[in-house]
């Protein structure tokens, strides 16, 4: 999935969903597909797309609904930011450390 944007018809080929999916998602707030003005087709980005994977994952291999498919994906992307923060506390951290040995 190396495109910039998708159209409805490509997302609904690429994961066989029904139209209607896409709809209830974007309803959900799921998904925020870009409008485009000329023509008059909403796009999909790749994160986009990969919400739309684990929003499938979760609806059809387990039974979230697209109330509960929301609060997971975000938390997910919660907990990814988190990560990230995390991850640059480290390397601060680190670097601290580092210049208290060079001393």
């Amino acid at each position: 999935m190396t495109k910039e944007f998708w159209t409805k018809t490509e997302v609904v080929e690429v994961f066989q969903i029904e139209e209607r999916f896409l709809v209830d998602l974007e309803e959900e707030e799921i998904l925020c597909p870009v409008s485009q003005e000329e023509p008059s087709e909403k796009l999909f980005t790749p994160a986009d797309m990969e919400r739309l994977r684990l929003a499938k994952i979760l609806v059809e291999e387990m039974g979230v609904n697209l109330a509960g498919v929301e609060v997971i994906l975000r938390m997910r992307q919660n907990m990814i930011e988190m990560r990230n923060q995390f991850d640059t506390i480290l390397e601060d951290l680190a670097k601290e450390i580092s210049k208290t040995f060079e001393r």
